[in-house]
């Protein structure tokens, strides 16, 4: 199955995007994770379906839409970054739309700043982007704005965003057409001391079961072979109904139901909270044969002064329960992890549990993030703040045990047969594919090259490991 191309730029990456016979001419950006990508794909949808033309650079475009992220201090940066840079391409009577999480929270900053923005929408609020499109004055003042003659930008900020799209909603899809993100929900319910998103993205708002494997069905028509589920908060998925925990809707109840689309060979979970592991949900990751058995399980500390600090709701002891019955009852299962170090207050025999722990536990993979002071966040009050040189030596020093880790699991895997699913040719050499074995997650984890055969991207193949590195295997598709 051929892979088609991306109809937009991620990041700095930019790609040329598939063309409709009229309206205006539209360029987009795309910044941030998996779920501003949903977002980005539904905007372009939206569009599309308006009669717009997507085009596949800023220069002489009408409309120029960037869809920001405002997580942590370098997203930030870079989304400010590319608004400003798109502001060079705007033309004359064009127009510059800003959206996304950037948008939601610092909307009021950015007409006052950057006056060459003619339009700002909040993070759920993109659903509006057509009808922003279509000429109209610009009305609404930001509050403690800039006192100059001009133009200002027409705001569209939800105070509490509610949004969340069905698989009706038009959608056109980024990449490769074999792997896909599905949003289950939107928002978070949960208090971690260090996060912004609960405002920036609202509430938990859960999709039903039926609409999400509508959507599955759909994509896998249209050739995809692996979804990735997504939401802020996976294993809280259905809990936000308000009846009776007996009545809920449950992740288990989805992946079981996405285990049934025949169109589907992977599905994939993010994002999953540790303290909302149940017995029916490990007994369905274990049992389903569609679910891949990888778990992303972002555990931020193991400490518990620090866990309580960071306002996780767990304690050290059922993050290690819940690793030894993973593993215990799931075959073969990878595990997924990130850590925060850093974060106000963490000592440094806290940082060092927390190594020994990383140690001890041989995670498959894992990340390290150096603290970010979000504003508005209870750990941006804290005190006892961690000097920026330290936080970096501890990143360092933790991702370094993590890489030997890493490489001794590769390793382990020469000589063994495993399947994968191909991704193109290599960006590496014209002389090898590339493709992902069920232990590699799309963009967050490292890749398997393939020698010694062709075969379309998309396909699912065989191959037996043949080399290790940090975060990368080889393999071949000679299997004698």
């Amino acid at each position: 199955m051929a892979e088609q191309t991306a109809p937009l730029f991620m990041a700095t990456r930019r790609t040329p995007v598939a063309t409709a016979p009229a309206g205006q001419r539209i360029y987009f950006v795309s910044l941030g994770c998996p779920k501003n990508q949903v977002d980005t794909e539904l905007m372009l949808g939206q569009v599309e379906a308006a009669g717009h033309q997507l085009v596949h650079a800023p220069e002489g475009a009408d409309v120029i839409v960037v869809n920001t992220c405002a997580f942590i201090d370098a997203a930030k940066e870079e989304s400010v970054d590319t608004i400003l840079e798109m502001a060079q391409h705007k033309t004359k009577g064009g127009k510059l739309v800003v959206t996304g999480c950037l948008a939601q929270r610092y909307a009021d900053d950015l007409a006052k700043d950057i006056p060459e923005i003619d339009h700002i929408l909040g993070s759920a609020d993109f659903q509006s982007l057509a009808k922003a499109l279509s000429p109209q004055p610009a009305f609404t003042l930001p509050s403690g704005g800039s006192k100059k003659k001009r133009a200002l930008p027409v705001i569209q900020v939800s105070e509490t965003p509610t949004y969340i799209y069905d698989h009706e909603t038009p959608r056109k899809r980024i990449g490769a057409t074999h792997s896909a993100y599905v949003k289950i929900a939107e928002g978070c319910d949960r208090p971690c001391s260090f996060c912004i998103i609960p405002k920036l993205r609202g509430p938990q708002r859960s999709r039903q079961i039926d609409d999400i494997v509508a959507e599955a069905r759909a994509l896998g028509r249209a050739g995809t072979r692996e979804i990735n589920l997504i939401a802020q908060d996976l294993t809280r998925y259905g809990w936000d109904k308000g009846v009776a925990p007996a009545d809920r809707q449950t992740l288990a109840q989805l992946v079981r139901a996405l285990g049934k689309v025949d169109e589907l060979d992977w599905v994939r979970l993010h994002y999953t909270f540790p303290s909302a592991f149940d017995d029916e949900l490990i007994d369905a990751i274990a049992s389903e044969p569609k679910v891949v058995k990888y778990i992303d399980v972002p555990l931020q500390h193991i400490s518990d002064p620090m866990l309580k600090r960071m306002r996780r709701g767990h304690s050290s002891r059922v993050t290690r329960e819940l690793m030894k019955t993973l593993r215990t009852r799931i075959d073969n299962v990878v595990i997924r992890t990130t850590f925060i170090v850093g974060h106000p207050g963490e000592t440094q025999a806290e940082f060092d549990e927390l190594c020994e722990f990383v140690a001890e536990s041989k995670f498959d993979r894992a990340g390290a993030f150096t603290y970010s002071v979000e504003p508005g966040t209870t750990s941006a009050m804290l005190p006892h703040r961690v000097d920026a040189d330290v936080m970096a030596e501890r990143q360092q020093t933790l991702m370094e045990i993590q890489r030997k880790i890493s490489r001794d699991h590769h390793e382990a895997m020469v000589g063994k047969e495993i399947e994968v699913l191909v991704e193109g040719v290599s960006s590496e050499s014209e002389y090898l594919l590339e493709g992902r074995w069920y232990g590699q997650a799309p963009g967050i984890d490292g890749v398997t090259y393939l020698s010694d055969g062709q075969v379309p991207a998309g396909s699912l193949v065989r191959a037996r490991v043949t080399q290790a590195s940090d975060y990368d295997i080889a393999a071949t598709l000679e299997l004698s």
